[in-house]
């Protein structure tokens, strides 16, 4: 009885007051809300309020139906988990976009530390973050699969995938994933240059499994050389560790293993800890070649002094089970040489699927997908592609050289004058980075004196150069984009640095900075997406001189922030822009600070420095789990 009052006085009062009927429209938004609305106006018995309802239900029916027809949101499918496609991740921010990232690896590695795991100066799990960690904490509709992309369809906008996980399911599925956007950040594998035996007996240190397996390899070599019924020459051969390779990788790792032998293995193996060998095999000419001079003699001295025996001009021709045999590049001279464990950290190269798809479309004879300034694949306008299988493909001046003449001659009068050129010069600059970049090497202020020069007119401002005239000034333009010296590798990636006054393309070397690389090309192209309707109608970049109206973005342009090469015995050569080159333990720190403070996480971040300081009190970490 007491709730038929409530309800009545309830009822009544719709009756007397109406508008309180408006309340519960607007502060209701399920479907009861109408029902609410119209019962409390069939107690008034208006018609003009029933005809209101209805007009209620009319405008609930059109925003459902607007609702509707809202545009399908963009599909992005990402393929891995490395640096590119982490920080593409990290950084989009614009929900007006569905991403699917495919990987088979369900976190992300910080790949720079992976030599501080293979001694136990650092945990695995403290440098690896599960990669739903990161999706969760975005506003974006991102999901995860954890598959291997085994094929991409261009034409249908389709890749097809194949699940790693063991899925007790007869067969091997394969599903298909469609996609708006294609991003490939997938990496690459190690490029043995088919040497003999390299696959069957040799370590890598590419991803976090390599670096537990060579940690355990190492405990077991020293356990193994411990035992009492083995000879001195067999201790001497289990505990004879090669390193082939003296870039950034194979430095740092002879570094940290030549660290625990003297600073844990006196402690633990006094027994062995005089037999222990470490060779770095190198076959140019200096070990950190992509380094300053000054930073390549100190590690070649300090090597020696510490015992690190260093061969340069040494290739390796085989390798079997038992001995590792090797050519010195010059006189030939062939050795075999006895090993316990041999790293091999020498290049890499573009994995199978990347293979397939460059075939696909026209690039089999290329070493990496070429992409444009833009990080598109050439010739694909929804495919990009980052880090190390992709290389940008820079475009060069004389490729082009008519067209900026004509965009530059406003008047169309067949010369250009300076100021003319003036109003132009800014977009030829960005759009060819190696102008810049000619223009420091010759130390000409600007390109007014370049092409006084090639005009040889006194009179600045009189001057008018024709098209051959222009074409003199800016043939050796494209000189500025150099490779580094040749090496045993084959070109496999090419990425545009700024060092110092030359443009540099990174060769085949597997190189920790790399990381820099695809992490700013992640961000750059998630900063695309992230404006990509606003730049459609307002486009910033430069003007296309092959073409009308301007590029939507401005050009992806590689910041290099510097590169550090750990050389053992707390010491770190840092080479930093404006060739400021420094060594020693000051340059430790430093590399401490920086590489905790590129951590992706908090998580990871505390736990990467509490295992520097736990080594710093008790030692490395010698159980070998």
């Amino acid at each position: 009885m007491r709730n038929f009052n409530f309800f009545g006085r309830l009822s009544r009062a719709f009756n007397d007051y109406p508008s309180l009927s408006k309340i519960i429209v607007v502060s209701t938004i399920s479907g009861g809300s109408l029902i609410a609305y119209a019962e409390a106006n069939a107690f008034n018995g208006s018609k003009g309020h029933i005809a209101h309802a209805d007009a209620v239900a009319s405008n609930d029916d059109r925003r459902i139906a607007s609702s509707e027809q809202v545009p399908k949101k963009k599909k992005v499918v990402l393929l891995g988990t490395g640096w590119g496609g982490m920080s593409f991740l990290k950084s989009l921010n614009n929900p007006n976009y569905e991403v699917q990232v495919v990987s088979p690896r369900n976190f992300f590695v910080f790949t720079p530390l992976l030599p501080s795991v293979t001694c136990g100066k650092v945990e695995a799990r403290s440098i690896v973050e599960p990669i739903r960690n990161i999706i969760r904490k975005k506003n974006v509709n991102i999901s995860y699969s954890e598959a291997e992309c085994v094929k991409i369809d261009p034409n249908n906008k389709k890749i097809y995938c194949r699940a790693t996980i063991d899925s007790h399911s007869k067969g091997e599925e394969v599903f298909a994933v469609e996609y708006d956007y294609l991003i490939i950040a997938v990496g690459a594998q190690v490029n043995t240059f088919n040497t003999p035996g390299v696959m069957e007996n040799c370590h890598f240190l590419k991803e976090i499994d390599d670096a537990q397996k060579i940690r355990k390899n190492v405990i077991d070599s020293f356990e193994k050389a411990s035992l009492p019924n083995l000879s001195d020459e067999e201790r001497k051969k289990i505990l004879h560790f090669v390193v082939v390779g003296g870039g950034p990788t194979g430095v740092e790792f002879a570094a940290e293993l030549h660290d625990f032998v003297n600073e844990d293995v006196v402690k633990l193996y006094p027994n062995v800890q005089d037999l222990v060998k470490i060779t770095l095999l190198e076959a140019t000419d200096h070990i950190l070649n992509m380094f300053d001079k000054r930073i390549t003699n100190f590690a070649e001295q300090k090597f020696g002094r510490d015992g690190i025996d260093v061969k340069l001009g040494s290739m390796v021709t085989g390798i079997n089970e038992n001995e590792i045999s090797t050519k010195v590049r010059g006189n030939g001279e062939k050795t075999s040489t006895p090993y316990g464990m041999v790293l091999w950290s020498t290049g890499i190269g573009p994995r199978p699927l990347i293979k397939e798809f460059m075939k696909q479309i026209g690039q089999g004879n290329r070493r990496a997908l070429a992409t444009d300034e833009w990080l598109r694949v050439e010739g694909f306008g929804n495919i990009y592609a980052l880090g190390d299988c992709a290389t940008v493909n820079q475009r060069k001046v004389m490729e082009d050289i008519s067209e900026i003449f004509r965009k530059a001659d406003k008047d169309n009068s067949g010369t250009l004058t300076v100021k003319e050129f003036q109003e132009i010069i800014d977009d030829i600059c960005e759009r060819y980075p190696q102008v810049e970049l000619y223009l420091k090497n010759k130390q000409v202020r600007n390109m007014v004196d370049l092409l006084k020069e090639a005009k040889g007119d006194a009179a600045k401002e009189s001057m008018e150069l024709n098209i051959e005239e222009f074409k003199s000034a800016l043939s050796e333009v494209d000189s500025q984009m150099k490779n580094l010296p040749a090496t045993a590798q084959v070109i496999i990636l090419v990425h545009l640095v700024h060092s110092g006054t030359k443009l540099i393309h990174f060769q085949g070397i597997n190189h920790p900075q790399m990381f820099q690389v695809a992490n700013q090309q992640g961000a750059y192209l998630a900063k695309c997406f992230n404006r990509m309707e606003e730049c459609e109608k307002n486009p910033e970049g430069p003007p296309r001189f092959r073409g009308t109206g301007r590029h939507r973005f401005h050009p992806f342009r590689y910041r290099h922030l510097g590169q550090f090469a750990p050389l053992g015995g707390e010491q770190t050569a840092a080479q930093l822009p404006g060739d400021w080159v420094s060594i020693g333990h000051s340059e430790q720190w430093l590399w401490y600070s920086v590489y905790a403070s590129k951590q992706v996480s908090w998580r990871t971040r505390a736990l990467v420095v509490s295992d520097w300081i736990r080594r710093f009190i008790f030692g490395r970490d010698t159980s070998g789990i």
